[in-house]
C-alpha cells in the first residue's frame, strides 16, 4: 500500500509540537517536524493563554510539511489538555484569550456551586472528580466576574475545538475532550440540560458533540494559502490529550490499568460504562470519553511534578543534575525509609519541595530524608504508592483483579518508577511507548482515513510499531506489604 502520512499537534502545558505519522500497512513511524513553547500569560491579574500564537505555530508545522517530502499529508488532528475554552461572538470572532486552568478564579467556587448543586447529585449525573478548574466552574466565575462576557457569546469552544475552527470553519465539539467539563450527563453522553439551568448557564453557546475520528473538514481557503497549498483533512480525534494517549496503550488484554505518565500521573482503567457509586464519588474518581465509545475511568495523581520541581530546585542552588544521574541516585539509597503523600497541598506549588519533604517526614514521625538519593527515592516509591491504592480501589469498585499495568508517556523513561510500581502493586508493569499521545492521535487519524480497522488493530500495531519493557514483582512482597501500611496512615 502507499504510506499514509499524518499530522499529529500535540499541546502541551509547557510545549507543543508537530509530528509526522507515517503508516505502511504494517508498522507507524513518527518524526517530530516542529517544536515551540507553549507561555501563558498573565495580564491584567489574569492567566491566559496565547491561543493566536499557538496556532501560529501550528499553521508553521502545516507549512513544514508543504515546503518538504510530507507535502502529501492525508489529515491533521489536534490534542490538548481539557477543561479550558474560547468564547465566539455572533461574527465568529474570539472574544477573549482562553483563561489557563490554574488562575486563580475559580479557587473556592466548588463549594459555592454545591451550595445550588449538591456535590452528590452533581457527581450522579457527570461521573465527573470535582477539581476546581473544571470547565463548570470556569463558567461559574465567568457569570460572576465577567457576565456581559457570556452574554455576548454566541459559541463556547474548548481548546482543541478551537484550533480545528479557525483551520477549518467548522464548530463541533469532539466527545473526549467536552467530558472534561464536568456539564456532561455520563449516561447520555450529551450536555445536562439540568446543570445548565441550575448555574443560569446558556445552553446555546455548546455545540454538537461528535465522536472522537469524526471529520472536521477542509482547511479554509485563507489557511491553505498561508500553509503552501496542501490539503489534508482535519479530524477530531480523541482531542483530550490524555484520551489520546490511552488509544496508543498497547495493552495485552482486554482488562488493564493504564497510568498516562508525565508530570500527572493519570491512572484508570477502560469501561463500556460509566463507573458512578457511593465509592466511586467517595474515593473521587472520574469517568471521561474515550475512543470507541468506551470511558476512562480514572484519578489524577500527582506524577514526576515533585520530582521535577525538585531538580529545578537544586538547579537554582547551583546544581545541574539530569533526571538520569538523580534515578541512578535514588536506585542507590536504602529503600522503604520514609514516604510522602505525593497529592498533599504542600507538594503542588512551585518552591524548595526537598525542603518542604523533610519537614513532612519530620512533623510524620519519619527517618528525615537528608541527600539527593534518599529525597528521589522518597518521591519514587511514594508515587508506586499512591499506584497501589488507586490500583486497589479500581479493584474494589470493578469486583476483580486488574491483571497488569501499562504505563505511557514520557514517565516510562524512569525506570526506577516502573519497577517500585511493579514492587507495590504485585502486579507486571509494561512501559512504552513513550510517545503515546501523539500516537493516538495518529492512530485515530488512521482510523478515520479508513487505514486501521479499530482501535483493537490500532493497538496492535503500536505494539509492533515500538518496543515495551516489562517489569516484574521482586521477591520481597513483606517489605512492601508492611511499608505500604505505614503509607496509609500518610492519606
Amino acid at each position: 500500500m502507499k504510506k499514509l502520512k499524518m499530522l499529529a499537534i500535540d499541546l502541551g502545558a509547557s510545549s507543543g509540537r508537530g509530528i509526522v505519522g507515517t503508516f505502511d500497512g504494517k508498522k507507524i513511524s513518527l518524526a517530530e517536524n516542529h517544536r515551540f513553547t507553549n507561555d501563558p500569560t498573565m495580564a491584567a491579574g489574569q492567566y491566559t493563554w496565547d491561543i493566536l500564537r499557538i496556532f501560529h505555530e501550528i499553521k508553521q508545522s502545516i507549512r513544514n510539511c508543504a515546503l518538504s517530502d510530507d507535502k502529501d499529508i492525508a489529515s491533521i488532528g489536534i490534542d490538548t489538555w481539557g477543561v479550558d475554552f474560547g468564547l465566539l461572538g455572533k461574527d465568529g470572532k474570539l472574544l477573549a484569550n482562553p483563561v489557563h486552568y490554574r488562575d486563580t478564579r475559580t479557587v473556592g467556587v466548588p463549594e459555592e456551586a454545591f451550595k445550588t448543586f449538591p456535590r452528590e447529585k452533581l457527581y450522579g449525573i457527570t461521573g465527573s472528580q470535582v477539581m476546581d478548574f473544571n470547565t463548570i466552574y470556569q463558567l461559574i466565575a465567568l457569570k460572576r466576574d465577567n457576565p456581559e462576557l457570556l452574554g455576548i457569546a454566541k459559541d463556547l469552544l474548548f481548546v482543541p475545538d478551537l484550533l480545528n475552527y479557525f483551520l477549518t470553519g467548522k464548530k463541533q465539539t469532539e466527545y473526549t475532550i467536552a467530558s472534561t467539563s464536568q456539564l456532561l450527563d455520563a449516561k447520555s453522553r450529551n450536555w445536562s440540560s439540568e446543570i445548565m439551568d441550575a448555574f443560569g448557564l446558556p445552553k446555546n453557546i455548546f455545540s454538537d458533540i461528535v465522536e472522537p475520528g469524526a471529520v472536521c473538514g477542509k482547511l479554509r481557503s485563507d489557511v491553505k494559502e498561508e500553509c503552501g497549498g496542501i490539503d489534508p483533512t482535519v479530524i477530531s480525534v480523541a482531542a483530550h490529550d490524555t484520551a489520546s494517549a490511552v488509544v496508543a496503550v498497547p495493552a495485552k488484554s482486554e482488562k488493564f490499568i493504564w497510568i498516562s505518565s508525565g508530570t500527572w500521573s493519570i491512572m484508570g482503567t477502560e469501561t463500556k460504562s460509566p463507573q458512578i457509586s457511593a465509592k466511586s464519588a467517595e474515593y473521587n474518581f472520574t469517568n471521561e470519553g474515550g475512543y470507541e465509545g468506551t470511558f476512562r475511568f480514572s484519578k489524577n495523581i500527582t506524577g514526576l511534578w515533585v520530582l521535577q520541581e525538585s531538580r529545578r530546585q537544586w538547579i537554582r542552588e547551583g546544581e545541574k543534575l539530569g533526571f538520569g544521574e538523580l534515578v541512578e541516585m535514588g536506585k542507590a539509597a536504602k529503600p522503604l525509609q520514609s514516604f510522602i503523600d505525593p497529592d498533599d497541598p504542600r507538594f503542588g506549588v512551585p518552591g524548595n519541595i526537598p525542603q518542604r519533604i523533610r519537614e513532612y517526614c519530620r512533623q510524620t514521625g519519619q527517618l528525615v530524608p537528608e541527600t539527593k538519593g534518599e529525597i528521589v527515592r522518597c518521591i519514587s516509591q511514594s508515587l508506586a504508592m499512591r499506584y497501589r491504592w488507586t490500583i486497589e480501589k479500581i479493584d474494589e469498585m470493578l469486583g476483580e483483579r486488574m491483571p497488569a499495568i501499562n504505563i505511557v508517556g514520557g514517565g516510562t523513561q524512569d525506570k526506577l518508577l516502573s519497577q517500585l510500581a511493579a514492587n507495590a502493586c504485585g502486579r507486571p508493569v509494561y512501559t512504552g511507548p513513550v510517545e503515546a499521545t501523539a500516537l493516538g492521535n495518529i492512530a485515530a487519524q488512521a482510523i478515520a482515513c479508513g487505514e486501521i480497522k479499530d482501535l483493537a488493530q490500532a493497538r496492535e500495531v503500536i505494539a509492533d510499531s515500538f518496543e515495551i519493557e516489562e517489569f516484574y514483582p521482586e521477591n520481597n512482597k513483606d517489605e512492601w506489604d508492611e511499608a505500604y501500611e505505614r503509607f496509609k496512615k500518610l492519606i
